[in-house]
């Protein structure tokens, strides 16, 4: 039995990998297109984001499974205004593209992980 966690470990990673990237790539479509530093910046991981001056990173926008955890982030020091284009200055108006990504495909994210982790446990009762 010792090997349904394995097992569902490596498909839940799958999963997180393609709802991560799924995620960035729209929040690359919704930067603002004079920005191309804060596009460049934007990443995911698995594991915690980076500490750092300017980074923008979500507490809803961590997904952990067990011990299996990605993160998604932006900023850094080519990008340090990550902050003030997502949430605007009293001087300019926001113009949000990250948190907005992550709330509208946040479900998709989960219900692929989900249906990863109930396949591999099938799959793990099958072949008992």
């Amino acid at each position: 039995m010792r090997i349904l966690p394995e097992l569902a470990r490596g498909d839940v990673t799958q999963a997180m990998r393609v709802g991560a990237d799924e995620i960035r790539a729209l929040q690359k479509r919704l930067v603002p297109k004079d920005q191309h530093e804060l596009e460049k910046s934007l990443t995911w991981g698995f594991g915690d984001a980076p500490t750092g001056g300017g980074q923008l990173s979500s507490g809803s926008g961590r997904a952990k499974s067990g011990n299996v955890k990605v993160s998604i982030w932006g900023g850094g020091p080519q990008a340090f205004y990550i902050r003030f284009v997502e949430f605007g200055t009293p001087l300019i108006s926001a113009q949000p593209f990250f948190f907005p990504a992550w709330r509208a495909l946040r479900r998709r994210f989960r219900s692929r992980v989900t249906r990863a982790a109930s396949k591999a446990i099938k799959r793990s009762a099958k072949g008992s």
